[in-house]
């Protein structure tokens, strides 16, 4: 099997095309910087192919699977599935953005008719949350209502931080009745107890408010980050400036920025951070509680994804939109390195 990740040049592309080609995987190094590109396949010694994500469908002659590493995903995921279903090209990607999801999800049916695999998400997010999901639902089939609860320490890279300024604009978002329903930034709180102690934590418009329900067919969903206090006012008081967010020039100036400034959290806290993750399951009378461990966020992003490479490889008959879980079931995310398996109440 022949894999091209594309956008292997920036901060987490990088970290997963070296892994994979230490695992010994046969890939090939995609972007549309040539300098960039190539400099990276030549460090690492492999082939590599020079392309704007529009151009992609004759640029996949030879190629198995494509990683899609370039964010923000909702300007790359879209072009590139099209010439993945075009070609009959199995598409990953290291997505968190819900407008992605969703739109993928609408594809299943041409997926299906191709013989091709659309699996978003194969990094943090949305791997162990899903995970998780699925193994709350499977401890409770009838529950009706999944939150999950993420504690995740360390700082982000400017690809990832360009991605959330692109999505400021949109509030926050959870799933009622099986629809995603967009509520104020900051509105919605809770204490939860992640393993230490109870800890203050705001909703978020997470990946998994989109992918737990295709999971799960759990209708009612919401993702909470842990945060201070003090950050919900903040986002409540950034609810005014939502207006200018949406506009073209002070965005795109702003994921700029953050592309040139920010370069992402070093190797030390990679390798020292630990993640907390918790999970709640009902059906209105009846609680299943899971709480998980993780590497830090990059890190398992790293191993996550080049898994995903292997597992599909192994598995053919992988079709269709699928989610992390519903492709490789519940327990995929205790084959990762420093997970060692989910704690039930």
């Amino acid at each position: 099997m022949t894999a091209l990740i594309y956008g292997a040049y920036g901060y987490t592309g990088e970290r997963i095309a070296r892994e994979a080609v230490d695992r010994g995987l046969d890939v090939i190094l995609a972007g549309r910087n040539g300098t960039k590109t190539r400099g990276l396949a030549i460090q690492l010694g492999v082939d590599s192919r020079v392309f704007a994500v529009g151009a992609a469908r004759s640029h996949l002659d030879g190629i198995d699977v494509v990683l899609n590493c370039a964010g923000p995903f909702v300007e790359t995921a879209k072009p590139m599935v099209a010439a993945c279903l075009a070609t009959g090209t199995d598409y990953l990607d290291i997505t968190g953005e819900i407008p992605v999801f969703e739109t993928l999800a609408e594809r299943d049916r041409d997926a299906e008719d191709a013989g091709v695999c659309l699996l978003p998400g194969v990094g943090f997010d949305v791997v162990p949350t899903d995970c998780l999901a699925a193994h709350l639902h499977d401890r409770l089939p009838e529950a009706t209502h999944l939150r999950l609860g993420i504690d995740a320490p360390g700082s982000v890279s400017g690809g990832t931080l360009a991605t959330a300024i692109g999505q400021l604009d949109t509030g926050g978002m959870v799933r009622r009745d099986g629809r995603l329903t967009s509520e104020p930034s900051g509105s919605r709180t809770r204490t939860i107890d992640f393993g230490s102690g109870p800890k203050h934590a705001l909703g978020a418009p997470m990946g998994d408010v989109s992918t737990a329900y295709y999971t799960t067919g759990i209708e009612n969903v919401e993702v909470y980050l842990s945060a201070p206090e003090y950050a919900e006012y903040l986002l409540r008081a950034g609810h005014y400036l939502t207006p200018l967010l949406a506009v073209p020039p002070v965005k795109n100036g702003l994921q700029a920025l953050a592309r040139a400034l920010v370069s992402g959290p070093a190797e030390q806290a990679r390798d020292r951070d630990r993640v907390s993750l918790w999970g709640e399951a009902t059906d209105g009378e009846r609680t299943a509680t899971a709480r998980l461990q993780t590497p830090e966020t990059y890190a398992l992003t790293v191993d996550a994804a080049t898994t995903a490479l292997e597992r599909v490889e192994d598995d053919a008959d992988i079709t269709g939109y699928q989610t992390p879980a519903t492709a490789f079931g519940p327990d995929y995310v205790l084959e990762l390195d420093g997970v060692d398996g989910f704690l039930d109440e």
